[in-house]
């Protein structure tokens, strides 16, 4: 037996490796976890064949103090094994995983939460070496503090590894997992982690085609790949669980079927990772949104060209609404794909005003044999420096400050009524040219600001003394 981490920070991992039987099958028929204990609490964590012979536990501690652990399986070598370790403060970067709050955000340790997510759906399935440390290079530039990324290929693809053994694609036998491929991912996992970004790890989707059989694998394959990515990933604290991409759009799977799902993700998962599921829709038609308000769900992901119901959708699920898909900036052939980085922004604008979080997409042809929504690489588009200026305008926001966005509208002045208590200053903020101008003294309970001829203009009045 060998343990990795023998002292861990908090919300570290903490990683067991054990020796055991080959033959057989492993996945499907041993069973290992390990009952971690901190004082009078127990916490279980499930563990995973890693491939030629050897077993893992990964396990995430939450407290600070002397943690021990034994291990429990059906087979004898890996069963009654038990150790100890010392869990250490928290680095100042690491502030625990991110749990829903109301209708916003906070990691564990309080610190408030703001996601500015993206999305690089197989930026890991190529295992190019090259373009992977340029996304990364590029998100540790860019704004962006989530990404959503696939862990199945779609049917198109042939990449050189995938999550099921056997000969790919007709071949693959589903009841073994490729370790090669999952080190991979959780590689990366582990890189957006340092960077302080969290992983949305998107675990179905409805783009096979029926080339690898992944959209009806049935409940108990389904189940067992759960069991085996959970088992790898939940340890990091980073890690977001999205059910499925455009889940409406697998016909083969019922609603019955995707609660399911959510269900035992939660069931699985010790640490009560995020859960959401992801509406596919005609988003320009009508919205076929699942159930939020499952118990088992823990924040609301949906897709739509409209971020104007966003206080609608609060109002009739109170958990966290994150629009992470609004359409991509790009010049694609697809209506989805082909908005413009005005448009992108001045959705951002709008569905934060409102109360929500707004995603990014970058669909630009021309620059890269792939753009960045399939495969990372690199941003083109003048969308991400006019989200970064948002983000620090909304990090910005304390007790008493007011944001109130003007959008595509043009007026040529604009009256404010201020709250009826104290004094405000006032500034009127160009959102795409980002710039804060101050309008002259302190105002109170009304002010008329006269403004430019010209949209994508935003007020924001910030307290400054009391009545």
């Amino acid at each position: 037996m060998v343990t990795l981490s023998p002292i861990v920070e908090r919300w570290g991992v903490h990683e067991i490796e054990l020796a055991g039987p080959a033959g057989g099958n492993p996945f499907a028929e041993v069973r290992l976890s390990a009952r971690y204990q901190f004082r009078n609490r127990i916490v279980e964590a499930e563990g995973f064949y890693d491939g030629e012979g050897v077993y893992r536990v990964r396990f995430m501690p939450d407290a600070v103090g002397p943690w021990s652990y034994t291990t429990v399986s059906n087979v004898t070598e890996l069963d009654g094994l038990s150790g100890a370790f010392s869990v250490t403060a928290a680095s100042p970067a690491n502030h625990g995983p991110v749990r829903a709050v109301g209708t916003d955000f906070a990691y564990a340790d309080g610190t408030p939460y703001l996601p500015f997510g993206t999305t690089a759906y197989h930026w890991t399935h190529d295992m190019d070496e090259e373009r992977e440390r340029r996304t990364l290079r590029t998100l540790a530039a860019s704004p962006f503090n989530k990404l959503r990324m696939c862990v199945l290929p779609t049917g198109p693809m042939l990449p050189p590894e995938v999550p099921f053994a056997g000969e790919d694609p007709g071949g693959l036998d589903k009841t073994r997992f490729n370790p090669v491929f999952f080190r991979h991912l959780e590689a990366r996992v582990r890189d957006l982690m340092e960077l302080g970004i969290e992983a949305d790890v998107i675990l179905f989707h409805p783009y096979d085609g029926g080339v690898r059989g992944i959209e009806d694998m049935g409940r108990e394959t389904d189940h067992a790949y759960l069991r085996h990515v959970i088992a790898r990933l939940a340890a990091y604290r980073n890690v977001w669980w999205s059910a499925a991409n455009e889940y409406d759009f697998n016909k083969s799977k019922s609603v019955e079927d995707w609660d399911d799902i959510l269900r035992t993700i939660q069931r699985l998962d010790p640490y009560e990772h995020l859960r959401s599921i992801h509406n596919g829709t005609r988003m320009y038609e009508v919205a076929t949104l699942y159930d939020n308000t499952k118990p088992w769900v823990t924040h609301q992901s949906i897709q739509h060209w409209d971020v104007a119901p966003t206080g609608e959708w609060l109002r009739a699920c109170p958990k966290p609404v994150v629009l992470d898909e609004i359409c991509y900036e790009g010049n694609i052939g697809k209506r989805w794909g082909n908005v413009t980085g005005e448009e992108l922004v001045d959705r951002f604008w709008e569905g934060m005003t409102r109360g929500g979080y707004v995603g990014h997409g970058e669909s630009l042809a021309g620059h890269e044999e792939r753009a960045w929504i399939g495969n990372g690489g690199g941003l083109y588009g003048e969308s991400p420096a006019r989200i970064a200026f948002l983000r620090k305008i909304v990090e910005e926001r304390r007790d008493g400050t007011v944001l109130r966005y003007l959008g595509r509208r043009q007026p040529g002045q604009v009256t404010l009524e201020l709250p009826a208590d104290g004094g405000y200053a006032v500034e009127l903020i160009d959102v795409w040219n980002m710039t804060v101008t101050p309008v002259d003294g302190v105002h109170r309970e009304r002010v008329r600001v006269g403004l430019p001829r010209r949209p994508y203009l935003a007020l924001r009045m910030t307290k400054v003394g009391d009545r």
